[in-house]
């Protein structure tokens, strides 16, 4: 199903940092939003996830498929969101971890089954029992994707999760990311100020720009490049 915005805008005081925006997310399509820090790209996918709060106020519509989930609490709106920082628990072992996703109804040998497929699936099989904080910095980024993806959201919204890891984690996060996305064709929303991400994504580009008259979000030329879809 696709994720819609319906005159979606976000502002601070009596400043504009979104203007009203129409935008529709297929699914399996990846959207990036590009801007510099400060201009409201992670305010907007705090309000499309439900979790924005003051000074910021937001308006419009969200939708994913036919449902309407502007008004809905962020735990029923079935949004996943990734972070640049992993926020896993250091309290729990790393299956504990992606324990958290799964959904209450599914327990006993099926729970269990579903974390060993995960992390088999994702290259770390045999990691449940693993202190988080001994894992490095690539393997707990699967980690936090393997959790929300497990928690089966019918959107993924991406704020700058490729920022803290070098450039080698990075390119093979990303493909990680974007071929399990599009595999459950998920819609996904990503905000960064880095171009290569937009390269790797391979689909639409929106930049929030700064003129005269205002804030203004245009479409870009499409950057040259094969998005990355072979998982790593």
């Amino acid at each position: 199903m696709a994720l819609r915005l319906n005159n979606v805008s976000v502002r601070i005081a009596n400043h504009v940092l979104i203007p009203p925006l129409d935008l529709a997310v297929n699914p399996g399509e990846i959207v990036t939003i590009m801007g510099p820090s400060g201009s409201g790209k992670s305010t907007l996918l705090a309000y499309i996830g439900g979790t924005m709060g003051r000074p910021f106020e937001g308006s419009g519509h969200v939708f994913c498929g036919r449902h309407e989930i502007t008004g809905l609490p962020p735990e029923r709106r079935r949004i996943g969101m990734l972070f640049q920082d992993d926020l896993l628990f250091p309290h729990l072992s790393v299956g504990g971890n992606i324990a958290f996703g799964v959904p209450a109804n599914i327990q006993g040998q099926k729970r269990k089954q579903r974390i060993d497929d995960a992390l088999a699936d994702s290259g770390l099989a045999g990691f449940a029992d693993r202190d988080p904080g001994s894992l490095s910095g690539g393997q707990r980024a699967r980690v936090a994707l393997l959790r929300t993806l497990l928690s089966e959201p019918e959107a993924l919204l991406l704020d700058e999760p490729f920022g803290k890891l070098d450039t080698t984690l990075r390119e093979g996060f990303r493909r990680f990311v974007f071929s399990r996305a599009r595999a459950r064709e998920l819609p996904v929303l990503l905000v960064t100020h880095d171009c290569s991400d937009a390269e790797a994504a391979g689909g639409p580009i929106l930049e929030i720009n700064q003129t005269e008259t205002g804030t203004v979000i245009e479409t870009a030329a499409p950057i040259a490049g094969v998005p990355e879809s072979t998982p790593s």
